[in-house]
């Protein structure tokens, strides 16, 4: 005898074959569940717990990461700070010793200038003693002359002339 469900046109053997099948996978999957739902449950939760503690490590080292790019931006302004202040102070020794180089010239420059005008004074002391010294051996020579000779007043007039003369030609030191 076979009994034939219409609507789907099977007959019992086959909805009992369904049905076994049915009960086999339901079985199947409930000593399976129980065989392996641990164990793939304890390896999700490992791997899940290491997935959580590497993105607790990759947080812990981006915040490290961070911490250390703010103290080498501190290092770097600090030291540009100090960069700063040396070229300052470097600009003000430079400018100290531009002025006291100036100033040394300065003084050095005057020193130059009067002793050249203390030498230019002695030279002009010292030509004014030789011209003196030419006048009176001009003299001196004059009046040899005029002792030697009459004095007549041709004479006189020709010794003039003559000791004029020789003045004209002589040459005087500076």
């Amino acid at each position: 005898m076979t009994l034939s469900l219409p609507p789907f046109g099977m007959d019992f053997n086959t909805v009992l074959s369904a049905a076994f099948n049915l009960v086999n996978v339901a079985v199947l999957a409930v000593v399976l569940a129980f065989l392996l739902y641990r164990p793939v449950r304890e390896v999700l939760q490992k791997r899940t717990e290491r997935i959580q503690k590497q993105l607790s490590q990759a947080d812990d080292e981006l915040k490290q990461a961070i911490s250390l790019r703010h103290e080498y931006e501190q290092k770097i302004e600090d030291i540009e700070r100090e960069r700063e202040e040396i070229l300052e102070t470097a600009r003000k020794q430079a400018s100290d010793s531009s002025r006291r180089l100036l100033s040394e010239a300065k003084a050095e420059a005057d020193t130059v200038k009067e002793r050249a005008s203390r030498t230019v004074e002695m030279e002009w002391e010292r030509a004014q003693m030789e011209m003196r010294n030419a006048i009176i051996d001009v003299s001196s020579v004059m009046a040899k002359k005029l002792v030697k000779h009459s004095l007549t007043k041709g004479v006189q007039d020709s010794m003039f002339d003559e000791t004029v003369s020789e003045l004209e030609g002589m040459t005087w030191r500076n």
